[in-house]
């Protein structure tokens, strides 16, 4: 079973390359972050087409968040439990379902802007009601595998950056970002992307600076899974390729393969 996270920072931008995306690699389901569309515009006929059914969650603003599946979905689950809002509306963060047996949640943590922003309290909070609905979710089946995947917009380690000093005062690396991290691992969850990645193990690259080329990235799109989950893992890889050429989404699919039940 082949299970991905991207970030695709607008998925009508970018649906040329997500259907051959999809085309060229096959996997079963699909995570996908910041999509920047209502539900009504998502692009469903085109997915549908290559044999996907979609659940999706949006607004049309800079968030959003899908599951595509070709291998069935069922108990679809939109939002988290008692999820904050922020200026007064409940964001499109947070789309779980069950695929092939597999509880797969798609999210997308926010920014936090800056430590001082109302934003960077509403992240923290945020976090709490990821981890209080994963409490709820493995204490009710144990056995099941299950997984968190998308952006979380927080490097676990300095060794997640790619020069912490340039880090100073920002967001995705305070003790408190990585602290919810923390919590969140501690309800039974481990991190499976294998520190052995050849190179440095990013995920995202800013526009800005030529960030790519010269290897300014960070690794924040994240696999976090139960121990069921994580036993049944035979490989996990970063598609750097995809970052490559115009009209790339600044975050490069994740890729896990599991081995059967």
């Amino acid at each position: 079973m082949r299970i991905v996270t991207w970030n695709v920072n607008s998925v009508t931008a970018r649906l040329d390359r997500v259907l051959a995306w999809l085309e060229a690699h096959q996997p079963d389901v699909l995570a996908l972050q910041e999509l920047k569309c209502t539900d009504q515009a998502f692009p469903l006929m085109e997915i549908q087409a290559l044999g996907y059914e979609a659940a999706t969650w949006g607004t049309g603003r800079w968030n959003g968040v899908a599951l595509l599946s070709r291998v069935g979905m069922s108990d679809v689950t939109i939002g988290l439990t008692d999820q904050p809002e922020y200026e007064g509306a409940r964001e499109p963060r947070a789309i779980g379902a069950t695929c092939a047996g597999t509880r797969i949640w798609s999210v997308y943590v926010p920014n936090g802007r800056e430590p001082d922003h109302e934003h960077y309290a509403y992240k923290l909070s945020w976090f709490t009601a990821l981890r209080t609905t994963l409490t709820a979710e493995m204490s009710a089946a144990p056995d099941r595998s299950l997984a968190v995947i998308g952006d979380f917009n927080v490097a676990p380690t300095d060794d997640d950056v790619w020069d912490i000093s340039q880090f100073v005062n920002s967001t995705h690396v305070t003790p408190a970002e990585r602290s919810a991290l923390a919590d969140l691992r501690a309800t039974g969850l481990v991190d499976v992307m294998p520190r052995a990645l050849k190179g440095q193990p990013y995920t995202f690259w800013d526009y800005r600076a030529a960030s790519f080329g010269r290897g300014f990235g960070m690794r924040i799109d994240l696999i976090y899974a139960n121990a069921p989950f994580a036993a049944r893992v035979t490989d996990c890889w970063i598609d750097r390729e995809e970052r490559k050429g115009k009209g790339a989404s600044d975050h490069a699919p994740v890729v896990v393969d599991l081995g059967d039940v």
